[in-house]
């Protein structure tokens, strides 16, 4: 158990006891590949289908504290997500027209946790760029994170 102590300013406590306990902290690491932009050509309407637009897909995938540990002594890709395959999975998804994002995002959710089954989480969220609406917006979005 550790005990911090806090000091208040202008209170009538000087002193506010947080206690923890350190047995439940679990470390994680995110491994995470944002930015990545697309040109095709998604959309529910015949229109959006026939006309390329953006798309930006963001990855973020966590492990464990053990595996973590394994790869940092190994000094190895294997065991650990390597941003390239990410990329490729995402890449390849992308090529394949489809009406929801929604469904392009559970696609490539569901390819990264067959690529990497030993992640405790894994998010995605896959945004479109000026979507065709009667006004202005900059993007919409949809994200994905199952654990």
């Amino acid at each position: 158990m550790v005990r911090i102590a806090l000091k208040r300013k202008n209170t009538d406590l000087s002193y506010a006891h947080l206690v923890f306990s350190l047995r439940k902290i679990t470390f994680m690491t995110t491994i995470a590949l944002e930015g990545m932009q697309f040109f095709a050509n998604h959309g529910y309407y015949e229109e959006e289908q026939a006309t390329n637009t953006y798309f930006i897909v963001d990855v973020y995938v966590q492990i464990g504290d053990k595996s973590m540990r394994e790869v940092t002594i190994a000094d190895d890709l294997t065991g650990t997500v390597n941003y390239e395959m990410i990329y490729e999975i995402c890449k390849i998804e992308m090529k394949k027209t489809t009406r929801l994002i929604e469904t392009l995002a559970q696609r490539i959710y569901n390819r990264l946790k067959l690529q990497f089954p030993f992640a405790t989480k894994i998010e995605v969220r896959l945004s479109k760029k000026n979507p065709p609406l009667a006004g202005v917006a900059d993007r919409a979005y949809v994200h994905i994170g199952l654990s």
